[in-house]
């Protein structure tokens, strides 16, 4: 069950790039929180360290008061820089306690898998998933065993267990992790190969040479016998 975290927010005016960048320097991430309910949308500051220490926290729900409530929200969106990962702006998505949300969770791989023992790679196509419930019922982590994925095995979004109150959804046919034959083999078989074709050449090559032999030994005596 997922507890609830106050956020301190300030309600700001919109502002354009520059106003923007230079509340990121004094240390301040712009956000937006939209309204579960209506169209409404109200524009905000949140400081860098109360935004990290939210981030910490074990958590989904969050608490803030921006104008004249408090309202519960969930983390909407977050953007990053694509160089720092510098967090650059928020969205926040108001909910009620007693209606269902849909939320990314994000996935915990457990357990050793067999097909990792006998040599096979693991490669893991989705970090989270999305689920519907409550609010009060977010999960922090989905755990998902692999302890029994052979080599060629794959593990889908339909496969994962949930508990009653929450439903998936994700696609179910949605691969979220397999274990493959390691890379090496193919290269290795490809080595083979081709070594096999190196042989098949030589004795072409040997053949050449000893017909180009032949042709000019023939030459010389038709020379002599002149």
């Amino acid at each position: 069950m997922s507890n609830e975290f106050n956020l301190n927010v300030d309600k700001r005016e919109l502002t354009n790039k520059g106003g923007r960048k230079q509340a990121l320097r004094d240390g301040k991430v712009p956000g937006i929180y939209y309204s579960h309910d209506s169209k409404e949308s109200i524009p905000f500051y949140i400081s860098k360290s109360e935004l990290s220490a939210a981030q910490k926290a074990d958590t989904q729900i969050f608490n803030i008061s921006v104008g004249d409530k408090k309202r519960n929200v969930l983390f909407k969106s977050i953007q990053y820089h694509p160089v720092t990962d510098e967090i650059m702006h928020i969205d926040l998505y108001g909910i009620k306690m007693d209606q269902l949300v849909s939320v990314n969770v994000a996935l915990n791989i457990s357990g050793n898998a067999k097909g990792i023992v006998e040599g096979g790679i693991l490669v893991q196509n989705l970090n989270e998933i999305e689920i519907e419930c409550l609010p009060s019922d977010i999960p922090q982590l989905i755990d998902v065993d692999i302890s029994s994925l052979e080599i060629g095995d794959s593990l889908r979004c339909e496969d994962i267990i949930l508990e009653e109150k929450l439903n998936m959804k994700t696609s179910g046919d949605q691969i979220v992790i397999s274990v493959t034959q390691p890379a090496q083999e193919s290269e290795t078989q490809v080595e083979s190969d081709d070594s096999v074709d190196g042989g098949e050449d030589a004795p072409d090559s040997t053949g050449d040479s000893t017909d180009s032999e032949n042709s000019s030994g023939g030459s010389d005596e038709g020379s002599k016998e002149e």
